[in-house]
Parts: structure tokens; sequence; C-alpha cells
């Protein structure tokens, strides 16, 4: 596949596109749209935004040391966009947009737009001032979502906020789900999920160990059991050697009186006699299964 080369440029798209809301003591606020962000710790949770000195939000993050990433919908890209070329300094942005300010709970200043799906109240750790844009890296200090977005077992279901993104100069929308997590490696057919784990005794890959010829169903803990012969010898070496020595089994029924005597003596448990005893698996065992073996 043939390729041209261009000179470095910032070509990392798409980007999550952002409106960050600020505050500082003395009063004044603002909302600035940004599409240099992103995430750069899991523990402790970190981001960043990058911004040029010249903006109007620039100095008041500068000042109060904190702000808050709104996560936009597509409710809210017009207002996202008009905020990202309208001065801060020329528009009071909130009422402008018709947006509502509500305060964060873990920062002193800035505050939150309500109407966002997903807002991340952050506290300034470090500016770098990297050239035409200075980056803020932040601790997010709370994360407060719509109720709307979780599902019936309280986990966050982030499709349902529409979000947008940002490409080369263009706004897109989120399109259809590809595959979740880890889905490339997972065993066809599992619909988005991962495939059960395997009991012990399995093979490596996860299929279960077929048992050989003579063998019997799993036992307990899943591992294929052969059948016995005289002295131990599994019940096809037995026949084998049957055969080799040119002795026979007994025709099927031949034995019957011995049993019914043995069994009369109080010597032999009629098979519907016999008790069936159930193996627990510990709950917390991921693979929490019963199996029974008959005595």
């Amino acid at each position: 596949m043939a390729k041209e080369v261009w000179a470095g440029g910032n070509m990392l798209y798409p980007l999550p596109v952002v409106m960050v809301s600020c505050a500082n003591e003395a009063g004044e606020r603002d909302i600035v749209t940004v599409a240099w962000t992103g995430t750069v710790c899991t523990n402790p949770p970190m981001l960043y935004i990058s911004l040029r000195p010249e903006r109007h939000s620039y100095h008041i993050i500068r000042e109060s040391g904190e702000f808050v990433v709104n996560l936009v919908s597509r409710g809210l890209q017009q207002a996202c966009d008009w905020c990202g070329v309208r001065s801060g300094r020329a528009y009071d942005k909130w009422a402008e947009c018709g947006l509502t300010a509500a305060p964060a709970s873990t920062l002193s200043h800035a505050p939150l737009i309500a109407e966002a799906p997903v807002s991340l109240e952050c506290r300034v750790v470090e500016v770098k001032e990297l050239g035409s844009h200075h980056m803020f890296l932040a601790e997010v200090t709370a994360v407060q979502v719509e109720r709307e977005l979780l599902d019936e077992r309280g986990s966050l279901d982030l499709a349902r906020a529409d979000l947008t993104a940002y490409s080369h100069g263009t706004y897109h929308e989120l399109g259809r789900e590809l595959g979740t997590f880890g889905y490339s490696v997972r065993k066809k057919g599992a619909a988005g999920k991962a495939p059960k784990a395997s009991m012990p005794g399995s093979s490596p890959k996860g299929g279960s160990k077929k048992p050989g010829k003579g063998a019997t169903s799993k036992g307990v803990a899943g591992k294929a059991t052969a059948s016995k012969g005289p002295k131990g010898m599994s019940t096809t070496k037995a026949r084998k050697a049957a055969k080799a020595t040119g002795t026979t089994a007994k025709a099927k029924g031949e034995n019957k009186p011995e049993k019914h005597a043995a069994r009369k003596a109080g010597k032999l448990t009629p098979a519907k006699d016999r008790r069936t005893t159930t193996y627990h698996i510990p709950a917390h065992d991921p693979n929490h299964r019963r199996s029974t073996r008959k005595h």
C-alpha cells in the first residue's frame, strides 16, 4: 500500500471533544471547548487538557488549580462548538447557551455543566509549558453521572449518552459497536461475552478432556475416570487379555443366582438403594457447579 510522507503534525484522530468548565475565587467563570485531552494514568486517576495561554479560561484554571471536564452528547454539540469559537471575554457562555452551572462535590470554585451526561472533577497537579499549548495534568477527584445512564445492575452504559467525537476538524457521532475489550481472543459464538472458565482437569485451551475407550463420565473433580478390570487393569485391557488366554466372559445373566443369594444375605445392596452423594464446589469458585457420584 503506497503512502505519502508528510511533515510531523497532529494526526491522532478521532479524539473526544469535551467542554471544560472553570471558575476562580474572583467570580470569573467560563466554558472552553477542548479536543487536546485524554487519560494519562489509572491509579491515581489522572487526565490532561492542553490550552493556549491566550485563551480566557487559561488564567482562570491556572489561578484556581481546578476545572471540570464535561463529556459532550449529541444534544450539547452545538453549544460545544459555539463555546470553542467565542471568547469568554466578550460573552457569558453559560447564559448564551442556556447552560446550568451545578456545584462540584470536591472542588471549591469550578462548577460542572448540569446538562452534561458525565462530569469529571479535576484538581491540577502540574502544568507543563510545552510550546503553543500548556498541558494541565490533573487528578480526577470525583465523577458525576446521570442516573439514566445506569443499567439495571447499576453499571455505567455510556452508549446511552449519545457521545460525540472530533476528527480532523469535523464532529462525529459514535457509530455501531464492533466488539468489547478482548473480543478478538474469545471463543467464537461468545456474543461479546467471555467464555466460561473451565473446571479443573480441562484441556489448556479451555475445552474438556475427552474420555478414552473404557472411560466413564467425569468425576467430581472433572477428570475422566477409566473403568477398571481385574487387578486395576482397564476394561479394554482385560478384554484383550481374555482373548489372548482363550478365556471368555460369562454369558449375560449367568451369575444372577449368585447375585440373588448375595443380596439375600445382605452382602450386596440393590441398585435402587444406593445413595447418591452431592459434592458442592465452594460458592466462591467462579465455576460453581454440582456433580454427583454413586457409591
